[in-house]
C-alpha cells in the first residue's frame, strides 16, 4: 500500500499557493491594461465618431536657435509633429502652418505718445519666435478640448518635437471641428 508521501503530484490535487494567485492577478490586470489604453480607447472613439479634428495654435517664443528660419522649413517639410502635453507624449500631430512671429519695441516719448518699432536684435541674436497651427484629433468637454486623453485649454504649456528639435510652447488658440 503506498503511503501519502509516495503519491506524484498530480495526484495529490492541486493547491494554490501565493504567488500562483499573484501571477494570475498580474496577467489579469495587463490584460485589463491592454483593453483601456489610452491607443484602444482613442481608436473605438474615433471609429464611432466621438473624435472631432481640432486645430491648435501653438506660439514659441524666444528659443534659442542658430537658424529659425532653417527650422521653420523643417517643420513645414515633415509636415507633423509630436505633441507633449503636461509631460505625457500624445502622438503626433499635422502641421497646417508655420508662422514666424515678429517681437516688437515699445518706447514711450516724452510727450507721451507710444512708438513700436520691429526688433532688429531678433535676426541677429538667433532666437525663434513663431506660431505653429497644428491640426489633431480631439472632443470638446465641459472644460475645453480633450487631446490625448488630456484636458487641452488656451494657456496651456506644450512641447512640440521634430526630427531635429523640441521646443517649448503656449496654447493660443483651440478651434474643434477643424478651421
Amino acid at each position: 500500500m503506498a503511503s501519502k508521501s509516495d503519491l506524484t503530484p498530480a495526484a495529490k490535487g492541486r493547491s494554490w499557493s501565493l504567488v500562483d494567485i499573484g501571477a494570475a492577478v498580474a496577467v489579469l490586470l495587463a490584460a485589463a491594461g491592454v483593453i483601456w489604453s489610452p491607443k484602444l480607447s482613442g481608436a473605438v472613439a474615433q471609429a464611432t465618431g466621438g473624435l472631432t479634428p481640432v486645430t491648435m495654435t501653438v506660439d514659441v517664443r524666444g528659443v534659442p536657435v542658430a537658424d529659425p528660419g532653417a527650422l521653420i522649413q523643417a517643420a513645414k517639410r515633415e509636415g507633423k509633429v509630436a505633441i507633449v502635453i503636461r509631460n505625457q507624449p500624445h502622438g503626433s500631430v499635422g502641421v497646417k502652418q508655420v508662422l514666424p512671429l515678429q517681437r516688437r519695441l515699445v518706447a514711450v516719448q516724452p510727450n507721451g505718445t507710444v512708438v513700436t518699432a520691429v526688433d532688429p536684435n531678433q535676426a541677429t541674436l538667433g532666437s525663434l519666435d513663431a506660431r505653429f497651427v497644428l491640426e489633431g484629433q480631439g472632443r470638446k468637454s465641459g472644460g475645453g478640448v480633450v487631446f490625448g486623453n488630456q484636458n487641452l485649454k488656451i494657456g496651456a504649456p506644450v512641447e512640440i518635437e521634430g526630427k531635429q528639435f523640441r521646443v517649448g510652447g503656449t496654447v493660443s488658440g483651440l478651434q474643434v471641428g477643424g478651421g
